[in-house]
């Protein structure tokens, strides 16, 4: 017969008081009847404090363990209700599992970090749980890790971008902390609302406290930064602003592309090879294979529009490597000489880019001084994206921000029974 002792070991339980343990035979199941401790009874499931007993609740419950070898394991325990002061009727804690859960901590860490390092479909076949308590798990886990660290405590430098989730115009608004590379809020939206929430919570001395802010140049990140934090610099993305110039190049090869179709539906020699050159125009000159090279070459003889918007988005490109490169007066210099020539270009989409990054000239030369950029939040971004698609899609956004909170923000906790790794 095993001991109390091998038995909360092995049950990974903490608090509590095992009381016997059996084998369901008609379920085929282990069951491990229990109680809280003394100093652990009584307690609301929400504040954990101490309140009067109210009713018997449903009875007896059961909760998820960890399996042992092949067979499933439940923990059996009474769930009364306490008459909460702050909550009302409310099941008391346990020392087991969260409240409102049906597994122990041991299972839902274990299945946080599966899914941390692993496809949502491998998790719900290995722990023999349902595909959406996979999200609900993670969403759990992720909201409970939130609310033991102070993740913002020494915010100084942070970053702000959205990202699409799902089809249908559905997106995330994220912030991320330029000094630890850390994600640290995420919330479905992408409007003035959403960015305001976070700080909201971040609170007045806390926003007093950040310094820089890296954006792209949407009016509802810079409105709500100016009002929320009067002592930051907000510095103008240099991904997004050559991603302007990309979008305005590729304007122009569509716009070369439809007048050398000769009409809708319509197809030539000519327009196939417009059609081609759009890798050829979009990526860096020093990545081009010869062939791409000797496409650049035709377009310069063919279609020179074509081929000065693309000298046009690759001056614009220099602008940023010179900064990068610590020549950040010349590359002042550069951005007012670009504004210059654009404006006198006579291509109607860099005429109204040329208008676009005027308007944002301020916040550029910001971002060239203080070397801000959005590269890392792109970063997160994309693990994001593979985190997403190792999940094969999560249709909770709760879901998807607790999965990142945990891989991205580095609230992964450890397997049971193992050591945090630092």
């Amino acid at each position: 017969m095993l001991t109390a002792k091998v038995w909360h070991r092995l049950l990974g339980v903490e608090h509590t008081v095992v009381e016997g343990v059996e084998f369901d035979d008609e379920a085929g199941v282990l069951v491990a009847h229990v109680r809280a401790r003394k100093g652990a009874r009584q307690r609301c499931g929400r504040c954990a404090r101490r309140a009067g007993g109210f009713d018997q609740g449903e009875g007896r419950r059961r909760w998820r363990a960890l399996d042992l070898g092949v067979v499933q394991v439940f923990l059996e325990a009474d769930a009364p209700r306490v008459d909460c002061p702050e909550h009302g009727p409310t099941v008391i804690q346990v020392p087991w599992a969260r409240h409102n859960a049906g597994h122990t901590y041991a299972f839902d860490d274990q299945v946080a970090w599966l899914a941390v390092h692993t496809s949502k479909t491998a998790v719900g076949a290995l722990m023999r749980i349902a595909w959406r308590t996979v999200g609900a798990i993670c969403a759990r886990v992720g909201a409970d890790a939130q609310a033991r660290v102070d993740r913002w405590a020494n915010l100084r430098r942070i970053g702000i971008d959205e990202i699409s989730y799902k089809k249908g115009h559905k997106y995330l608004t994220i912030v991320v902390d330029h000094d630890t590379g850390l994600l640290i809020w995420a919330a479905p939206g992408r409007d003035k609302k959403t960015l305001r929430t976070f700080f909201v919570a971040l609170g007045a001395q806390r926003c007093g406290q950040i310094t820089h802010v890296s954006a792209d140049g949407a009016s509802w990140i810079a409105d709500v930064v100016a009002e929320c934090c009067p002592n930051a610099v907000r510095g103008a993305d240099a991904f997004h602003v050559v991603a302007w110039a990309t979008e305005a190049l590729d304007q122009v090869r569509r716009d070369a592309w439809n007048a050398a179709r000769g009409g809708k539906g319509q197809s030539t020699p000519e327009s196939k090879a417009l059609k081609k050159a759009r890798w050829a125009l979009w990526k860096n000159p020093e990545d081009l294979s010869e062939a791409q090279q000797a496409k650049l070459d035709w377009l310069a003889k063919t279609h020179p529009r074509v081929h000065r918007a693309w000298a046009l988005k690759e001056g614009l490109r220099m602008v940023f490597t010179l900064a990068r490169h610590g020549f950040k007066q010349a590359a002042k210099d550069a951005l007012r000489r670009w504004i210059s020539w654009a404006r006198r270009c006579r291509i109607p989409a860099f005429v109204r880019l040329q208008r676009r990054v005027s308007a944002h000239q301020d916040a550029i030369h910001i971002s060239i001084d203080h070397d801000l950029s959005n590269g890392l939040v792109e970063s997160v971004n994309t693990k994001l994206r593979l985190l997403t698609r190792m999940a094969f899609g999560y249709h909770d956004p709760d879901a998807l921000i607790g999965l990142g909170m945990l891989a991205l923000g580095g609230l992964c906790p450890p397997l049971p029974g193992r050591a945090r790794v630092s």
